[in-house]
This record gives C-alpha cells, structure tokens and sequence, in this order.
C-alpha cells in the first residue's frame, strides 16, 4: 500500500491528533528537561536497553517514528545504526531534534498513521513512548508494517500500569496527581501533555493486548519485558524473512 492511498476513516481521529500535536508543539522547549526530571533520568537506561534489543549490526537504515525530541533518534545512532529518520507530527519538537542531532539523522514531519515513505524501506522501526498518541493505533501499527523490509524489526518502548498493587498505587498517585503539577507549573497551562499523559496511559492497552495487536498488523515473533516494576515494557516485533 502507497502512503498516498491511506485515508482517515473517522473525522474524530483527525481531530485528536491535531489537538495531541498543538499539546507536544506547546511543551517542546521544556520537553527533556521535565522529562529527565520526572523520571530520575531512567528514561536513558529504557533507551539504551531499546536499541539493544534490535542488535544492530552497523547496517540499518531505521525509523524512528514518534520520534520528539530525538533522543531515541540519538541512541539509535549510538548503538550502530548506519541511517536514522526520526518523524513526527509535532514540528516544533522536531526543531529541537534537528539541533540536538544535526546532520547525523534526517527528520520530516509525518503522522504515524500516514508515514510518507515507500513501503518496505527500512531495516529497523522504533517507536518510544509515541504509540499512545496515535489517532488510530492498529492503523499505525499497520504503516510501521508497511515500511519494513521483509525481516525488518520493530522495537516500541511504553508506559504501563504496574502489576504489583503497592507499586501500582504508588505510581498512580504520582501519574495522576504530582506530574500534572508539575508539569502544569513548568511548562504553563492546564491542558498539556503532563495532564495528558496519565489519561492516556491509564487507557492505553495492557502489554498482552498490544502484543495481539502487533500480531494481528502482521508482525511475527512479538515479545515483550517489563522494565523498572513494570511502569513501562519494551516490545519487540520481526517481521519474517
């Protein structure tokens, strides 16, 4: 399927996804510095593991959709990538990529659900925290099917709710309460991405339903690992040979 032949089957899709990326340009310029805070900087460990998982040996060219500020963009290229393209729908976060990468890695301005790359052109696909922003999830799942090259490997790294009660407690006070301040007082209004984020964690699919979805996009060989008491998991997807 060509990118030009995907279409949005319902309106509110769309208008979701505009309201998402107005949130993410609002925040952009303190963006990684509220997220290292927030999250003790265990975010570069996630990262770092992330990239590991896809074993690069120094010849992929590789995607990194949802990419932000591009700092998955940057492990990737740390870890051995030979290409990197970071997109994303927020073109003021992707400003702060292209300065924090420079020349290294390529960046356009793309939504997940309509990547606007020829089908099968990538070795590797990545997605950190961004597929809870997708306007349409299986759609999305889909593209990033779409533009793997047969044997192609997809790596998504995202928030989850904790298994364990006590830790589970513990993180939904601070998802639901603490960040949202924060966030609010740093970045400025009621309606960002740090009240948004909880909302959309708490209904986002848990890791065995997302699993099914990347199954059912036509991805082979899902896996998936908790990280950290599982207040995120890293998935990991092959497409066959």
């Amino acid at each position: 399927m060509a990118p030009s032949d995907i279409r949005f089957d319902d309106e509110r899709h769309r208008k979701r996804g505009t309201r998402v990326a107005r949130m993410f340009n609002r925040i952009a310029p303190t963006y990684d510095l509220l997220n290292h805070v927030l999250s003790a900087n265990i975010d570069v460990a996630w990262r770092r593991k992330t990239v590991a998982a896809l074993g690069l040996r120094g010849t992929e060219r590789c995607l990194d959709a949802c990419t932000g500020t591009g700092d998955l963009a940057v492990a990737l290229l740390e870890g051995g990538a030979k290409e990197v393209v970071g997109s994303d729908f927020a073109e003021e976060m992707l400003e702060i990529a292209r300065k924090k990468v420079g020349a290294r890695a390529t960046f356009r301005q793309a939504d997940t659900t309509r990547l606007p790359f020829e089908s099968a052109s990538f070795d590797v696909a990545t997605v950190g925290f961004g597929v809870r922003n997708l306007e349409d999830l299986d759609a999305g799942l889909r593209e990033l099917r779409r533009v793997l090259a047969p044997g192609g490997r997809l790596a998504i790294l995202e928030f989850s709710r904790p298994p364990n009660l006590l830790v589970r407690a513990a993180y939904d006070f601070y998802f639901r309460l603490l960040l949202p301040l924060i966030g609010n007082l740093v970045s400025g209004g009621a309606e960002n991405a740090y009240s948004y984020l909880p909302r959309s964690v708490m209904t986002f699919p848990a890791p065995a339903a997302l699993a099914d979805r990347l199954r059912a996009a036509g991805f082979d060989e899902v896996s998936y690992e908790a990280l950290t008491f599982g207040i995120a998991h890293l998935h990991v997807a092959r497409l066959a040979p």
